[in-house]
């Protein structure tokens, strides 16, 4: 059975970082891209970064400049290095990985990131 386990949320001040980790346990082959994404209160689900296992990268426009996402394939760990935070980041951040030829998903189970003064 596999799950991803995901850690690095908080609570920071505007303009601080914070490093996010998700980390599939359990045996998992060919993973195809992993990714995050994030929800906010009374809004929809939506793509923030992905990396695929050529480490081409995507990142939503608004945390372009801020954000960067990378991995680890020996660990089959992602990241999500987050700088110049903003109120408006604060949501559930999931983690998703692609996994074989049909590219099952698989999901984090969140964690909170806050951004206040």
């Amino acid at each position: 059975q596999v799950q991803l386990v995901e850690s690095g949320g908080g609570l920071v001040r505007p303009g601080g970082s914070l490093r996010l980790s998700c980390a599939a346990s359990g045996s998992i082959d060919s993973i195809k891209a992993m990714g995050w994404y994030r929800q906010a209160p009374g809004k929809q689900r939506e793509l923030v970064a992905a990396i695929t296992s050529g480490l081409g990268t995507n990142l939503a426009d608004s945390v372009k400049g801020r954000f960067t996402i990378s991995r680890d394939n020996a660990k089959n760990t992602v990241y999500l290095q987050m700088n110049s935070l903003k109120p408006e980041d604060t949501a559930v951040y999931y983690c998703n990985f692609r996994v074989g030829a049909w590219w099952y998903a698989y999901w984090g189970q969140g964690t909170q990131v806050t951004v206040s003064s």
